[in-house]
C-alpha cells in the first residue's frame, strides 16, 4: 500500500480568482497579504507492486484527471502506507 500526497497549482500567468478574492478578504481584515495562490492537495491511498509502479500510477492520475496540463503544475510525494 502506498500513500501519495499530490499538490496541484496553477501555472504562472494563469489567473487565480479564488486566490485574488482571498487576498482581498485578508486585506479587509487588516492582514498585509500581498498575494495568495490557491492549490489543491489530494491524499490518495492505493495498492501498487513497487515504488516505481506507484510513481507510474500517480503520474497517470495527475495527467488523466487531477491536473490540467494546459494550466496546472503538480508535484507529489509517495510513501509506503503502514
Amino acid at each position: 500500500m502506498y500513500r501519495a500526497k499530490i499538490e496541484v497549482s496553477l501555472k504562472q500567468g494563469h489567473s487565480d480568482p479564488e486566490g485574488e478574492m482571498t487576498a482581498q478578504s485578508l486585506k479587509e481584515l487588516k492582514f498585509s497579504a500581498k498575494k495568495v495562490n490557491v492549490s489543491k492537495v489530494y491524499i490518495v491511498v492505493f495498492e501498487a507492486e513497487s515504488k516505481q509502479k506507484a510513481e507510474e500510477a500517480v503520474e497517470g492520475m495527475c495527467r488523466k484527471l487531477l491536473a490540467n496540463p494546459t494550466k496546472d503544475n503538480y508535484s507529489y510525494v509517495i510513501e509506503e502506507e503502514k
